[in-house]
């Protein structure tokens, strides 16, 4: 009987840059797991969700138009319908207004109107914007759009070229001149 076939065949021990190689891809992979928790994956396949905006804009100009001695009818229709009336307070009227965008802080205003009777008494509002200060602030791509200019300049008029003159058309007339008989005798 052969002696190579009764002995266990003893397997060559891997070369030291093997072993080195596997040692450093293991450290390789437990630190990139370590960096993924700092990633937040959940944070970036985050789900849509969407913009909450609720209740009234009320802005710098529309405020300032409101004076003390108005009507409620007539700061309703400056200002619109209050968001909250109070059947405690019905003297007061409270116009809010919040909006909500995912990756935005909160943008929260809130004006408060108060009357005495039916007469506007004074309105509370804080730092409220201008228009053009909100249209930016709700701008979802903040992107400087070129804004187009509505109004001609006085030398942008006189370049332009004059119409042709059309002569007045002879006028016709409407209808054919008839003369129907009577509907009832005389008599």
């Amino acid at each position: 009987m052969p002696l190579s076939r009764s002995l266990p065949r003893r397997r060559r021990a891997p070369d030291l840059p093997a072993r080195a190689l596997a040692g450093l891809f293991a450290v390789a992979a437990l630190a990139g797991c370590s960096s993924l928790e700092s990633l937040n994956l959940v944070n970036v396949f985050a789900p849509y969700r969407v913009e909450v905006v609720q209740g009234n804009v009320v802005t710098k100009e529309q405020a300032a138009r409101v004076v003390p001695g108005m009507t409620r009818t007539q700061v309703r229709d400056l200002l619109g319908s209050p968001l909250l009336t109070d059947l405690f307070h019905a003297d007061r009227w409270d116009y809010v207004f919040t909006l909500y965008r995912q990756g935005q802080p909160l943008q929260r205003r809130a004006v408060v109107v108060f009357f005495e009777g039916d007469i506007l008494k004074r309105i509370d509002a804080a730092d409220l914007p201008s228009e053009s200060e909100f249209i930016t602030s709700i701008d979802p791509y903040r992107s400087r759009r070129e804004v187009p200019t509505l109004a001609l300049t006085e030398e942008q008029i006189k370049a332009l070229p004059l119409p042709p003159r059309v002569a007045p058309a002879a006028s016709a007339p409407e209808g054919a001149n008839r003369s129907y008989p009577p509907l009832e005798p005389r008599g």
